[in-house]
């Protein structure tokens, strides 16, 4: 009982089976998701796969025809966005262009009641433009700024009201490719110092890669996969079968390529992404042959330490810390090998070169 009442207290969003048609359509087709607290999540797919439907959901401005919707454990069916612990970026911004900067940011605490006194709005706007680095501004109007600054003071009116889950809505689809690059760190560095949910949505597959802990690939209103652990670095090697990828800490990792954009080249920048259910442990140490033969074919296995353990129902998820490969998430499912394995625990992952996916990194 214990191990569930942690696991509710670590997820941000829940989706069970959930669908929202448009006449005979189904945009969203029995979803079911988990999105951790804290993390950076993605959707990613092509135009109406269905993602924006599912962001809109989440926020409260539609409602599922079937199915269940939780945000930080809480029932969410029926309640209206204004009620929700969620705010939105969207595409445009819908920025107030007769207002000025901080008026644009104290907006949302201006709605509320009891209203909170002029002083006290003022000193949370000026606080919130110094988290997206725009001290200082609070008296310019909003044509006096870039497409850039205009994108953080959005995020600054976002997050002045403290939401649980910030949703964005292709945030950065609008700026050309040097500065969407410059606001993809940003954002990923933003969501760090906060910790709150950040939930995107893309049809760019590098702009999900690089800021992503966790991608839902999405099509035809369904999710096809999940992806959650990527190891990047330079591309060693390109062959018909995939690509070698040498990270950082001098790990060496392959995998068959993409289906979709752009080939990598030796010398460019790749990431070889692995689904954490593709993923087995080991307690204590494991040799390579012995990997090799528990995962039926060519393998890659790293040694490592269980940082956490969430019970997930029909499956265990694991927190693998593994030094300069950073954290490894591990689902095993509830009748799986993993044993009874504790946080402290020494272990060893693999998987096969086959369950991973080599992508283009910039």
């Amino acid at each position: 009982m214990a191990e569930q009442q942690a696991t509710a207290g670590t997820v941000d969003v829940r989706f069970h089976r959930v669908s929202k048609r448009f006449g005979e359509v189904a945009a969203v087709a029995a979803v079911s998701f988990e999105i951790r607290r804290g993390s950076f999540h993605s959707f990613l797919g092509p135009s109406g796969c269905g993602k924006t439907t599912t962001l809109r959901l989440i926020a409260g401005f539609e409602q599922p025809d079937e199915g269940e919707v939780a945000i930080a454990g809480q029932p969410m069916v029926g309640i209206p966005a204004y009620r929700r612990p969620v705010n939105m970026v969207f595409q445009h911004y819908a920025l107030f262009a007769h207002m000025t900067v901080a008026e644009n940011v104290g907006y949302g605490l201006r709605q509320r009641r009891p209203r909170l006194d002029r002083g006290e709005i003022e000193r949370r706007s000026d606080v919130a433009l110094e988290l997206v680095r725009l001290p200082g501004m609070g008296r310019r109007r909003i044509w006096e700024l870039s497409g850039g600054q205009q994108q953080r003071v959005a995020l600054a009116r976002a997050l002045i009201n403290r939401p649980t889950v910030l949703l964005l809505d292709e945030p950065l689809a609008a700026l050309d490719r040097k500065l969407r690059r410059d606001m993809q760190i940003e954002l990923q560095n933003l969501q760090r110092e906060v910790g709150i949910t950040f939930v995107l949505v893309t049809h760019d597959q590098e702009e999900a890669l690089s800021m992503s802990d966790t991608i839902a690939i999405m099509r035809d209103g369904r999710i096809e996969q999940f992806e959650s652990n990527f190891f990047a670095g330079e591309v060693t090697a390109v062959g018909e079968q995939g690509a070698t990828v040498r990270t950082a800490s001098g790990l060496v990792v392959a995998a068959p390529p993409s289906r979709e954009g752009r080939p990598l080249a030796v010398g460019g920048r790749g990431v070889v992404a692995v689904r954490p259910e593709a993923i087995r442990l080991w307690p204590g140490s494991v040799t390579d042959a012995a990997v090799a033969a528990g995962l039926g074919g060519p393998s890659f296995q790293l040694g490592g330490t269980v940082r956490n353990r969430i019970y997930l129902g029909d499956q265990t998820e694991f927190s693998i810390a593994t030094g300069a490969s950073g954290d490894i998430l591990v689902r095993i499912a509830k009748d799986g090998t993993a044993g009874d394995l504790s946080p402290g625990a020494a272990v060893t992952l693999g998987w096969r070169e086959s369950s991973g996916l080599s992508l283009v990194d910039e």
